[in-house]
């Protein structure tokens, strides 16, 4: 029992360890409307509306950020926004 305890853990923290540098966030854009993107390292994004809930935009869409520039949606994986913040399941 013991064994396959330790099994089980070590397998865990494996997994734990090489699945953490898909979560390493490169950027974090705030838009105008108070809403977030966060750019992760390997180009994908993830979105939070002004109040904090997880949103999926269609890649292309472009918003504009708090200075006034443009910037357009790559590909969104918002359950990434999710696992980062700790939480069980999306927004929208």
């Amino acid at each position: 029992m013991f064994k396959q305890l330790a099994v089980a853990a070590s397998v865990l923290v494996a997994l734990t360890a090489n699945a953490a540098p898909w979560l390493d966030v490169q950027e974090t854009v705030e838009l105008r409307d108070g809403s977030t993107v966060y750019v992760f390292a390997d180009g994908i994004m993830g979105m939070e509306d002004r109040y904090g809930r997880t949103v999926y935009r269609k890649p292309g869409t472009v918003f504009e950020t708090r200075d006034g520039s443009q910037f357009v949606m790559r590909k969104s994986q918002p359950y990434r926004v999710d696992i980062l913040k700790g939480r069980q399941g999306g927004g929208n």
